[in-house]
């Protein structure tokens, strides 16, 4: 889905960097606290665990927010108890949209995440909705300049990779789950640490949107990525060379 991969780095190019930064630490950390609640600190058996802090090292995280995330999922503190939701809905010309939060409470997040899919032209839909036109796999994204298409693809593709896309700047990897911490060590000790590394939903067909769909789509997942709870958005969305130059235009 190179459409979507652009479009993501598109919506990444808004508001301040270092406001963007902080927003960014803080939903890692959250996910390697609950990460640690969930499975324990223990790196080599919690794979999950493993995954965000490679994810976090892969964005420069400071290591000392690392550690007070991992005691902070040690510890019984009430405000750190996250709980996983999963939300699903649609976009502009139907496109399907899942969103992955934490949250401390359930209720207002709903509330919050129906309220904007409402105001960006969005309809939040029932669990299950939208997921069955994805799939969940591991992505890794490499720089282009590290090394050769050819070189990269026969080396991925070898240490199970499933598909490789690529544009001007990036190589985006996928693998199944199962294989996903095996191919980021096997990717950082042959070439370099991975730009970044997460467990998504992948669309299995993408639909194709025009620009004023775009726009509007650009500003409901926008708008979805503000909120403090919600730690990924995914969408099957597709966007021609034509749309994605007059979106880098608007930003």
């Amino acid at each position: 889905m190179a459409g979507h991969s652009k479009f993501k780095n598109i919506m990444h190019r808004k508001g301040a960097q270092d406001k963007l930064r902080a927003k960014l630490f803080s939903k890692l950390g959250r996910e390697i606290s609950v990460a640690v609640r969930s499975g324990g600190e223990d790196i080599t058996s919690n794979i999950r665990l493993r995954s965000a802090i490679s994810a976090a090292k892969s964005v420069n995280m400071p290591k000392d927010n690392i550690e007070r995330a991992i005691k902070k999922g040690k510890g019984n503190d009430p405000d750190s108890n996250y709980q996983e939701v999963r939300y699903e809905g649609f976009g502009p010309q139907g496109t399907a949209i899942i969103v992955e939060a934490l949250t401390n409470n359930k209720n207002r997040t709903a509330s919050e995440i129906r309220s904007t899919f409402s105001k960006n032209g969005g309809t939040l839909a029932e669990t299950g909705s939208v997921s069955y036109n994805f799939e969940k796999v591991g992505s890794i994204i490499l720089k282009r300049s590290i090394a050769s298409e050819e070189e990269i693809f026969e080396f991925v593709i070898e240490n199970g990779s499933t598909d490789i896309e690529t544009n001007e700047d990036n190589y985006s990897i996928y693998c199944e789950v199962k294989d996903f911490q095996n191919l980021i060590e096997k990717i950082s000790k042959k070439f370099a640490l991975p730009t970044s590394n997460q467990i998504i939903w992948r669309a299995k067909k993408g639909i194709n949107l025009e620009l004023e769909s775009a726009k509007k789509m650009l500003n409901l997942v926008n708008a979805l990525e503000d909120n403090d709870d919600v730690q990924k958005v995914s969408s099957n969305i597709e966007l021609t060379d034509s749309v994605l130059n007059e979106l880098v235009g608007l930003n």
